[in-house]
């Protein structure tokens, strides 16, 4: 245990200005569970993490039992263990997920339980597996996690991913840096992007999300009927729901309770209609998508459906992550972010979704969010399809923003309005 937590942290005299390492690990600790969640006294906390990650699942956990949490449930995830499954399981091993366990997530949500999710996994840790059985083991967990994840895309709980410093993640950040200073790095990085080196982080997020905000009211007062994306490799016109709504910053969940779902989060998003895309987009970063790394993805939708897909890396991995089902080569989200926004403006590439989102506007294949469609949460799935939110197993993000790329939103009546040129909003 002691081992692990002296490689999470890259020294006990490392300050930013006056204030430790150690003060500002127990900061995104207080933020992840007072800002992130909103966490209610009385309310249940169900956390993931990377075993590497214990030092900040600890603060979390005191955080959240200072917050009157009932009770706090970590799942940890063990990166050398999975491996072993790949070196020695039966194959039929990777048709199977544990039902049990993920039910019982299911129901800790219905029962009112918080989730929080820690990100700061090894991004090529399957890089060298069989893509066949990535693949497989990645649809039946989507199978089995359905039930859960369809109460966090309805927004009926209260969640929120934060980051952490792993020294597999440092490494694939920085691989011409020693471990330790690629962990200093890397850890300098998480605490700048969730804005925990501020005198007072409370109210840096507040001001953050007010101005995310004021996009979110310009882009609903606007009622657009499609985006069109324009750039080098893109040429591509997303047709937005019926009742679409914009959302970014914090958000009430169904709950009632107010938090940021996402810590690091700069985006502006809403609902696409499933069957109104049209043209050719390319991929500006690559994708970390469960241990495997997808690069330079280009692909043709016509009528809402992917037609064409093709990638320089991970090729076979997009093509089964596609054919996961029908919604799979659907789209589930359109994002805007500014070029100039923190995460892009660090010059790092992540090579993590939750950091690399919110560094591009993106577009995500698969699951719709319920809550970006007006009265949503109270709509059957049919009527949501019939707005046109998509339905899927995977939602799974990917970013195809950069300084190079203009964005136009199309009135209902037809025309452009600008609203980002070279990667920059227009309007603000």
């Amino acid at each position: 245990m002691e081992q692990v937590a002296v490689a999470n942290r890259p020294g006990a005299d490392a300050t930013n200005g006056n204030v430790s390492f150690e003060n500002r690990l127990d900061r995104l600790a207080d933020v992840a569970v007072n800002v992130g969640l909103g966490l209610a006294r009385g309310q249940e906390l169900f956390m993931t993490a990377p075993i590497d990650a214990l030092p900040l699942v600890r603060r979390i956990t005191a955080h959240a039992y200072k917050a009157g949490a009932k009770f706090v449930t970590t799942l940890f995830t063990d990166e050398p263990s999975t491996l072993l499954r790949f070196r020695y399981a039966a194959d039929e091993s990777f048709d199977y997920a544990p039902g049990w366990l993920y039910e019982g997530i299911a129901n800790a949500f219905r029962s009112g339980a918080a989730r929080l999710a820690i990100a700061g996994a090894d991004p090529v840790l399957l890089a060298n597996e069989d893509p066949e059985k990535v693949s497989r083991a990645n649809v039946a967990l989507s199978k089995v996690y359905r039930p859960a994840l369809e109460l966090i895309t309805r927004h009926d709980i209260n969640w929120t991913i934060v980051p952490c410093a792993t020294p597999a993640w440092a490494r694939v950040v920085f691989p011409n840096q020693s471990q330790e200073a690629a962990m200093e790095q890397l850890w300098e990085a998480v605490f700048a992007a969730t804005r925990v080196n501020s005198p007072d982080p409370v109210a840096a997020w507040r001001e953050h999300s007010a101005d995310l905000q004021r996009r979110v009211q310009f882009l609903n007062e606007r009622r657009f009927a499609a985006l069109h994306f324009h750039g080098p490799g893109t040429d591509l016109h997303v047709g937005l729901a019926d009742d679409h709504l914009w959302h970014g910053g914090g958000s009430t969940a169904n709950n009632g309770i107010f938090g940021f779902p996402n810590m690091p989060t700069e985006e502006v998003f809403t609902t696409p209609h499933k069957d109104r895309t049209e043209g050719f987009v390319s991929s500006t970063k690559p994708l970390s998508h469960q241990g495997s790394l997808i690069e330079n993805i280009r692909v043709r939708f016509e009528a809402g459906r992917i037609t064409q897909a093709s990638a320089s890396t991970g090729e076979t991995v997009l093509q089964r992550l596609i054919d996961t089902d029908e919604g799979a080569r659907r789209l589930g989200e359109v994002a805007l972010v500014p070029h100039s926004s923190p995460i892009a403006a660090s010059g790092l590439l992540f090579w993590n979704t939750l950091f690399d989102e919110n560094a591009a506007s993106h577009i995500a294949l698969g699951q719709a969010y319920s809550t970006c469609i007006k009265n949503g949460e109270n709509l059957t799935p049919e009527e949501l399809a019939a707005r046109g939110a998509n339905d899927s197993l995977i939602h799974v993000d990917w970013m195809i923003g950069s300084a190079s790329m203009d964005v136009d939103g199309i009135p209902p009546g037809g025309g452009i309005e600008p609203l980002m040129r070279r990667g920059e909003w227009v309007n603000f």
